[in-house]
């Protein structure tokens, strides 16, 4: 429940960790805005503050076209009902019930369609279908006001079914035309690269994020030049590249895509939002874990564009340098991913995908250097993911997820722990059998170790980050990693090895 006086004051301030969390919406105008808008404050008489835009909107209110709410970054949240609401808006958000039923995404969670429904009114106070309308027109929105697209091309890039549905819509909620917000001056793009901004709570520590992500680069299918982060997308049937750069005077990560993404530009974006933990508020973590953070303000855990890739990266990591699986990794994509044709020196291939590496089957990644048990592991994984028997989504009952990862060869508790931190988006993973973590903590008991990660829940994945990126600088971490990846990940190995002798 929000509490009126204390986001009053937080409009008054302009705080911009409060971006996001909540909406201002103004009687006398029939507006909502951002906490950060720059518009003369309202008479707090004026205000009614709502959780999300998508109840703003349905309470009648149309989004400011100044501070723009479809910029706005997005919320997370912790215990259980919250978070069932949360990853349910993220995939609607995602473009869910463009091609799915509410009823089907239910069953995804483990609920009724009932359920789900309840438990969005009740914590966001919007439906299922006003939070998918809400999201679409936020983007036209940002696509009319930032590009110069087409806007037959943009009602269906925002996942609108027809062009006359989206005319309408706008005009119902926002009171305009399309059109008329190409009146307005926007910012002229080239034809080559589509260009989107993706909002965050400042601080964001991108140059640690990136040196996270350059070391562990998949060759061919992802790379980090300079400021700037790229990788190759195969969602459906389209095929192109995305580069990502920050923006700080915004608060704002710089999106340009291939045009022939534009039919998947909303699950694109969204798995980017994932992939660097957008959705974060720094502060808080950083209330929380204290003097631990202190050192780094912003440090965010990466997450994952593809949960299947990350996995098996985690995989290959086992008891290995991080430069020796990024290698391994750029082989199998090599020889199992599909050829894709970019601009880009050094992009060349898809990811394979689960199905894909399913087929190849266990000699032919042993072929490419990589040891039969780890093979094994690998492709248990991949059967498990292309069958539909295990989700590498973010999920509500994370635990039961990790328990479905350990029954799988090869897979112990620090890979589950790190493909929960990455994969599930779990904040609360803790890989407490690391060395590094071990090592920064002064102990090599593990029961220790968790003792004193209590202090840091529901945070943990966090502060596990800290501790990897506080132990020496971020090219002195990638040596360390490789040692501790040795050490910590025996008790997988020795798993793969039970799991051989049984079959």
């Amino acid at each position: 429940m929000l509490n009126a006086d204390t986001c009053y004051r937080a409009v008054v301030s302009r705080d911009a960790r409060f971006d996001g969390a909540f909406f201002i919406a103004v009687s006398s105008t029939r507006i909502y805005c951002r906490t950060v808008c720059r518009v003369k404050t309202p008479l707090r008489k004026n205000c009614t503050f709502y959780p999300t835009a998508a109840a703003a909107e349905a309470a009648g209110y149309r989004p400011c076209l100044r501070c723009r709410p479809e910029l706005a970054p997005g919320n997370s949240s912790m215990d259980a009902v919250s978070r069932l609401a949360r990853l349910a808006m993220q995939r609607i958000e995602a473009g869910a019930l463009s091609d799915a039923s509410i009823a089907e995404l239910a069953d995804e969670f483990g609920v009724t369609d009932r359920h789900l429904r309840r438990v969005l009114v009740h914590e966001l106070g919007v439906s299922p279908v006003e939070i998918a309308q809400t999201r679409r027109l936020h983007l036209a929105k940002q696509l009319l006001t930032d590009t110069t697209m087409p806007v037959t091309d943009i009602a269906y890039a925002s996942g609108f079914a027809s062009v006359r549905r989206f005319n309408a819509l706008f005009k119902e909620r926002y009171r305009l035309k399309p059109g008329a917000l190409r009146q307005k001056k926007h910012i002229a793009h080239g034809a080559d690269l589509l260009r989107c901004p993706l909002s965050y709570r400042p601080p964001l520590d991108w140059p640690s994020l990136l040196a996270f992500l350059a070391a562990r680069a998949v060759q061919g299918v992802e790379m980090v030049h300079g400021d700037t982060y790229a990788r190759t997308v195969a969602i459906d049937n389209h095929r192109g590249v995305v580069t990502v750069a920050n923006a700080p005077e915004k608060n704002q990560l710089i999106v340009s895509l291939s045009p022939s993404l534009l039919p998947a530009l909303v699950p694109v974006l969204f798995s980017l939002r994932r992939l660097f933990d957008l959705d974060a508020d720094p502060a808080v973590i950083a209330a929380h874990l204290g003097k631990l953070a202190a050192a780094r303000p912003g440090l965010r855990v990466p997450g994952a564009f593809d949960g299947f890739e990350i996995a098996v990266r985690a995989i290959l990591g086992q008891q290995i340098s991080v430069k020796a699986a990024t290698t391994l990794s750029g082989r199998i994509a090599a020889a199992f991913g599909e050829n894709i044709d970019t601009d880009f020196l050094g992009l060349t291939h898809i990811h394979p995908t689960a199905e894909k590496i399913a087929h190849a089957g266990v000699g032919a990644m042993a072929h490419l250097g990589v040891i039969r048990a780890r093979a094994q592991a690998i492709h248990a994984l991949a059967e498990a993911v292309h069958t539909g028997t295990l989700s590498l989504a973010p999920s509500v009952d994370v635990a039961a997820h990790m328990e479905r990862l350990k029954q799988l060869p090869g897979i112990g508790e620090w890979t589950a722990q790190y493909i929960a931190m990455r994969t599930l988006a779990w904040p609360d993973a803790f890989p407490h059998t690391d060395l590094a973590v071990m090592k920064a903590l002064r102990t090599r008991d593990t029961g220790k170790v968790l003792g004193l990660a209590e202090a840091w829940r529901p945070w943990r994945s966090y502060a596990a980050m800290h501790l990897w990126m506080g132990a020496d600088t971020a090219a002195g971490l990638h040596r360390k990693r490789s040692r501790h990846e040795t050490a910590s990940l025996r008790a997988d190995s020795k798993k793969i090895r039970v799991h051989r002798s049984k079959t």
